[in-house]
């Protein structure tokens, strides 16, 4: 028999919480306390939940209550860019009916207009399963989008990760080697945000979705998880990354950014080489480069690019069920 309560009314500590996401399947940094911390307390109202059977727990679900188009959401969750059911590997297939029927019935309780959540996808599970996806379907919740997230499997030999590249991103790797650019992990977020800031600024019209303060933070609270890589040309940054490394198996891409005045140097290819080379020594599995579509349009462009580094299309799914 599953039983659920609410975080704040149970017993289950932020550190027993993240401690099992740590050892569960497919939970990541977005799905912890440490993370969810980070965000200001009035910014929604938290409703996470602990589920548990024969007193451990099988299954903890952040989730959050918010307000959207005049409707109360019930959303996993509103301040992550992943969230859902995070279980153990040998979570079962009435267990996952069970799971998704209890948060039907707590969003009814909550008196909820709506349940939301965009679980982490298929790559972030040491097992792979759709239990939790059937289950939603056949409990009446449908897909609000299926956006394309592009990944590199980099689970490959390491002399043969450059041949994987499409023939212009190989070029693009040795011209910019040939023309000095060197490529190393390093805290300058300052003069990297100002360049991340004027290329959203032109190109999307939008600013990151952190601002300095929130990433400096979150790279104090996750010190050896989220880290920046930058390109340099003799000594002066020019383009960087910013990656976290969300589990064992993923580090995802998150901020992309170089200066357009550097643009000859190809910098930003050597960068993603360099990068991949060396999250695939520490054990990665996967490297993710975040989505190419925005709500289910694509961005031709941005596709082509991320395919020029041997990078393929998996969905990041947002299930909805109105109540």
């Amino acid at each position: 028999m599953i039983e659920y309560n609410y975080l704040s009314n149970s017993k289950i500590t932020h550190e027993q919480w993240d401690n099992f996401v740590d050892s569960s399947d497919n939970g990541t940094i977005f799905h912890k306390r440490l993370f969810l911390s980070y965000h200001p307390k009035a910014r929604f109202h938290d409703s996470s939940i602990v589920f548990s059977k024969n007193d451990q727990i099988l299954a903890v679900y952040p989730a959050a209550i918010v307000d959207r188009d005049g409707k109360k959401v019930f959303i996993s969750h509103s301040g992550t860019s992943y969230g859902g059911f995070v279980y153990k590997s040998n979570l079962n297939f009435r267990e996952a009916f069970d799971l998704v029927e209890s948060i039907v019935e707590i969003a009814k309780t909550l008196k909820c207009e709506r349940i939301q959540l965009t679980p982490s996808p298929m790559i972030y599970q040491s097992k792979y399963s759709n239990y939790i996806d059937f289950a939603l379907v056949k409990n009446g919740f449908n897909y609000l989008k299926r956006d394309v997230s592009s990944v590199v499997q980099l689970d490959i030999e390491n002399d043969h990760l450059l041949s994987t590249y499409r023939s212009e991103a190989r070029t693009a790797v040795k011209k910019s080697i040939k023309q000095g650019i060197e490529v190393a992990e390093c805290d300058r977020f300052e003069e990297y945000y100002e360049i991340l800031k004027k290329n959203l600024k032109m190109r999307h019209n939008v600013n990151p979705t952190h601002s300095l303060e929130e990433l400096l933070k979150l790279k104090h609270l996750f010190p050896g998880k989220i880290r920046l890589w930058g390109a340099f040309k003799d000594g002066k940054l020019i383009a960087g990354v910013c990656n976290f490394s969300v589990n064992s198996k993923v580090v995802l891409a998150f901020y992309i950014s170089h200066d357009e005045n550097y643009q000859e140097y190809r910098a930003v290819n050597l960068l993603f080489y360099e990068i991949m080379t060396r999250y695939k020594n520490e054990g990665f599995k996967f490297l993710d480069f975040g989505i190419f579509t925005v709500n289910m349009e694509p961005n031709w462009g941005l596709a082509r690019f991320k395919e020029n580094f041997a990078a393929r299309g998996i969905f990041r799914d947002t299930f909805y069920k109105d109540i």
